[in-house]
């Protein structure tokens, strides 16, 4: 053999063996023949919903210690969280259109080895610098995960059962927010900082070999197609530019020119991006699923959802420490009870929209919520109060949360399942920070923790009434929205 037809061989090897990386391997027969592999796929799905919440709520409480760490400013420490809310809403809807063509298993079990990497690069992180970079390579491996969580539930479950999977995830989702803040601080004392993010890396290997094992191959996948790099280059900037305008408006003034500049950039970006997404011929985003009502009132309501949800995860611990004079330790368990509540409610909620349908849930549960914040809002709470409104707020939160969410993909078709999953929590992205801007600023309104808290739980009330108001828009068969 010639040295040139060994160079070929060699060559056709290599490309062989990377190929077979790039195609979803079957789930082991026995576990494919098991009456609960479509369960195991939920479940394994809910290891990646867990540590997403988890990570977000761990990573917050660790701003502190981060700023006493590095001697830095307060602005430059948010960025440890800004930099990976960015990254991660501006990809998670280009992923799942990749995820539709080239296989949801295959970015999901991907998406864990990218975000062990991340994690441990996180957590031996010589410098803030280094850290802020280290996290966006972890915020894309999230949206990988992301984007791909609820699509895989969608593939693997009959449709009978959609709502009481996506309860069940949106239960592990719950479960890591709420104890975000005590697993934080365990951490931070046990082992510093850097132990929150290196917990990840354990936690994504078992996460990793389950979805190789138990998450079945992709079916309905669309035909491969170049992908939209004009669009995402119009998307990314847009994105960046909102959630940099809405995160920093507070600090920076909304009047201040900065910000007015990053409003209209993100108009005109944004404005031009439907524009080119209606003339591509394999779009990232196919804006053709807005013509669905269930999906828009779905998408719009959910976004209003998750501005609720994390106003009041942002609003009530200033109310427990300045106003109810709490410690921080009693501020947190008070908190939990919030998504503790979402947790406990939301497969039951799945359980029924798979009967009934979403319309009467998705209504009925923001009603509990307005209801509920107004009550807060117009009578000033004590303690049991104020744990009794949370709780109310959650319950009500999670009746909503998995008929919507089944709702969304019940209403987009199976080939793009990962687009419409993309698109779904590209709104939790969005929503939280709009939920962290706003209710913000409705709360330094007021000149006192009480005139303050009031004026943030009534803002979110309205937030809420108007989610119930879209939800109200969708149809009222079970499986459609």
């Amino acid at each position: 053999m010639s040295a040139s037809e060994a160079a070929q061989s060699i060559r056709t090897v290599t490309r062989r063996g990377f190929q077979r990386f790039l195609i979803e391997p079957p789930r082991p027969p026995a576990i494919a023949r098991r009456p609960s592999a479509p369960w195991l796929a939920v479940g394994t799905v809910c290891v990646g919903a867990f540590m997403g919440q988890l990570d977000a709520s761990i990573v917050t409480l660790a701003l502190p210690t981060l700023q006493r760490t590095f001697h830095a400013s307060l602005g430059a420490v948010t960025w440890v969280g800004l930099s990976y809310l960015l990254v991660l809403v501006a990809m998670v809807t280009a992923v799942g259109r990749v995820a539709d063509m080239a296989g949801r298993k295959l970015l999901y079990t991907y998406g864990f080895g990218v975000f062990i990497l991340g994690s441990a690069l996180c957590g031996l992180a010589p410098s803030l610098a280094a850290l802020i970079g280290f996290r966006v390579l972890q915020a894309v491996g999230a949206a990988m995960l992301q984007a791909n969580s609820v699509a895989i539930i969608y593939l693997a479950l009959p449709r009978a059962s959609l709502g009481r999977g996506i309860g069940i995830q949106g239960a592990a989702q719950a479960l890591g927010l709420a104890l975000g803040p005590a697993a934080g601080g365990l951490l931070l004392a046990a082992g510093g900082w850097r132990l929150i993010f290196l917990i990840n890396v354990p936690l994504g290997l078992a996460g990793l070999v389950a979805g190789w094992l138990l998450i079945p191959r992709s079916r309905h996948l669309q035909q491969r197609a170049p992908f939209d790099w004009a669009g995402l280059a119009l998307f990314i900037p847009a994105v960046a530019a909102l959630l940099s305008a809405v995160t920093l408006g507070n600090r920076a003034g909304w009047a201040s020119p900065v910000i007015i500049g990053l409003l209209a950039g993100a108009a005109v970006l944004g404005t031009g991006f439907v524009r080119w997404e209606r003339r591509a011929r394999a779009p990232m985003l196919d804006t053709s699923l807005f013509r669905s009502p269930a999906f828009t009132s779905g998408i719009a309501s959910g976004l209003l959802s998750y501005l609720v949800m994390f106003g009041v995860l942002l609003v009530a611990p200033f109310y427990l420490e300045r106003a109810l004079r709490a410690s921080p330790g009693r501020a947190g368990l008070t908190l939990t009870v919030m998504p503790v509540c979402l947790a406990v409610v939301a497969p039951l909620a799945g359980r029924l929209a798979d009967r009934h349908g979403p319309r009467l849930l998705t209504v009925t549960g923001m009603a509990i919520v307005t209801a509920s914040l107004a009550g807060l809002g117009l009578a000033r709470p004590g303690q049991l109060t104020l744990i009794a409104g949370l709780a109310a707020a959650g319950a009500g939160l999670g009746l909503f949360t998995p008929p919507n969410n089944a709702s969304i993909m019940a209403a987009a078709p199976r080939q793009q399942s990962g687009m419409a999953g993309g698109v779904l929590n590209m709104t939790r992205g969005t929503g939280t920070a709009l939920g962290l801007a706003l209710t913000g600023a409705a709360y330094e309104l007021g000149a006192a923790p009480w005139p303050g808290f009031r004026n943030a739980v009534l803002f979110l009330a309205c937030m809420s009434a108007a989610a119930a108001w879209l939800a109200s828009l969708r149809g009222h068969r079970p499986g459609r929205g």
